[in-house]
């Protein structure tokens, strides 16, 4: 079995402006103030989980040279540039079908691009036991992380019985919740922040989407007969954006019955927020940032009236 990780590097970042822009967005940028980029921190952490892993890189179009360039070592037919985006199911059934197409036996990590993991020893650790729990069942596995404060940044997973160790069933997926619900979670100790990290095999999650997202299937079945050829541009530009456009959490994870959690315990953050990078970096994002950030906002607001 082949160990492979999805990389989904299509966002704009737009929480962030001016520091992130459409142009070049927080996952290319050393917001965590290491020397290296958000993707390429990412990059580095799966190479600790698995030296010979397959890396594959979702963008779009016009991020393309910068991965090229941020993540040299990646093969050009490993990234696959979106010609619209149409939100993460239909961005991960393509990176799992291409996947597939050369790779049947895949074992498959997905992950965004752009949040900070201080530790990467233990996170390596979880991800391993991830991966060694989907080689051989039909099970998805997402990561989800102690919470130590309520916060309302995040979405949020409830844990149920233990299946394997720190791995357990999911009993439910929860929005974004207030205040007030965030404090009930931390006090019920079985409420786990979504990192957004998904495992499982190239077998189970192709059945998934053939049972709860058909037309994306049927889409992909169509694009597939062009992978790894110079016609595979052009379908993907015809086809792509015909999928529903849906995340892998409404079309896949709240319907699968097959979907369980590995419970982490090592420092992880989005970075979706200016306090965030601060907290991480311990450096003062200065005021005039911060005010451009909110009369960005103030601009969206006015133009969505």
């Amino acid at each position: 079995m082949t160990t492979h990780v999805v990389i989904m590097a299509g966002g704009q970042g737009t929480r962030l402006f001016p520091l992130s822009t459409a142009e070049k967005p927080k996952q290319f940028l050393d917001l965590a103030d290491k020397g290296r980029t958000l993707i390429q921190l990412t990059y580095d952490r799966f190479i600790q989980v698995d030296p010979k892993a397959h890396f594959w890189v979702v963008t779009a179009a016009e991020y393309v040279p910068i991965v090229q360039k941020q993540l040299p070592a990646l093969p050009a037919d490993q990234i696959l540039a979106e010609p619209e985006a149409r939100n993460t199911a239909p961005c991960i059934a393509l990176a799992c079908w291409k996947i597939k197409t050369k790779f049947p036996d895949a074992n498959i990590v997905v992950s965004p691009s752009d949040a900070f993991v201080s530790k990467p020893e233990p996170f390596a650790q979880t991800i391993r036991k991830a991966l060694s729990f989907t080689a051989s069942r039909n099970a998805i596995v997402t990561v989800g992380i102690k919470a130590t404060e309520p916060h309302t940044g995040y979405g949020y997973i409830q844990k149920g019985e233990k299946a394997l160790g720190e791995i357990h069933k999911v009993l439910a997926f929860k929005e974004k919740p207030t205040r007030e619900t965030a404090e009930e979670y931390l006090r019920q100790g079985d409420f786990l922040w979504n990192a957004g990290i998904f495992i499982w095999n190239a077998d189970t999650i192709e059945a998934e989407f053939r049972r709860h997202a058909p037309s994306i299937a049927g889409i992909m079945d169509v694009i597939a007969q062009d992978f790894f050829s110079p016609s595979e541009e052009d379908a993907l530009a015809r086809l792509f954006p015909t999928c529903e456009r849906i995340s892998i959490d409404y079309a896949i994870m709240e319907k699968s019955e097959n979907v369980y959690t590995i419970c982490a315990d090592w420092p992880w953050s989005d970075l979706g927020s200016f306090a965030a990078i601060e907290a991480v970096t311990g450096k003062m994002i200065p005021q005039s940032i911060k005010d451009a950030q909110d009369a960005y906002q103030a601009a969206k607001l006015s133009s969505n009236k």
